[in-house]
């Protein structure tokens, strides 16, 4: 009995080359979709401040440097986040000087309906797949979440 060949031949290199760049553009123009699938309740960075805030409360310097954005340009969100009754201010427990900041119960309520609203954007598409394409994109999730960890 001979060897079974493997089902897929590994890819030349420069097949790998374009693969990887059109995956790349077309996660980016998902997420970017679903990113602007809430733009009604809140703007995209305004979301994803809040979140960075979701399970631990931080200072305005710490957002500002996980979101790679400026000090300044983090004033500006978070001042408007607290307008919007989504964060609150409050002094740091040994300096006062240092701010907390911290989500309010209607932030939660808000991520959680902006959540809802972006995996309801994904479920219509998902849902106009035939159930072939549908299992592919289940492989496929499985195989981008590796990725993404490495």
């Amino acid at each position: 009995m001979s060897e079974q060949p493997p089902p897929y031949a590994a890819l030349r290199p420069a097949a790998v080359s374009s693969l990887a760049g059109e995956l790349r553009l077309a996660c980016m123009r998902i997420s970017r979709r679903v990113r602007y699938e809430s733009t009604d309740i809140i703007a995209p960075h305004q979301f994803s401040a809040m979140c960075r805030l979701e399970d631990a409360p931080g200072t305005p310097g710490e957002l500002a440097e996980i979101e790679r954005v400026s000090a300044p340009s983090m004033t500006r969100t978070i001042n408007r986040l607290v307008e919007l009754g989504y964060v609150e201010r409050a002094p740091g427990p040994k300096d006062k000087r240092q701010i907390i900041l911290t989500l309010t119960p209607e932030a939660r309520r808000v991520l959680k309906e902006i959540r809802r609203k972006r995996d309801a954007w994904m479920s219509v598409r998902v849902s106009h797949l035939d159930p072939e394409e549908q299992a592919v994109l289940q492989r496929a999730t499985a195989i981008l979440t590796r990725v993404a960890a490495e």
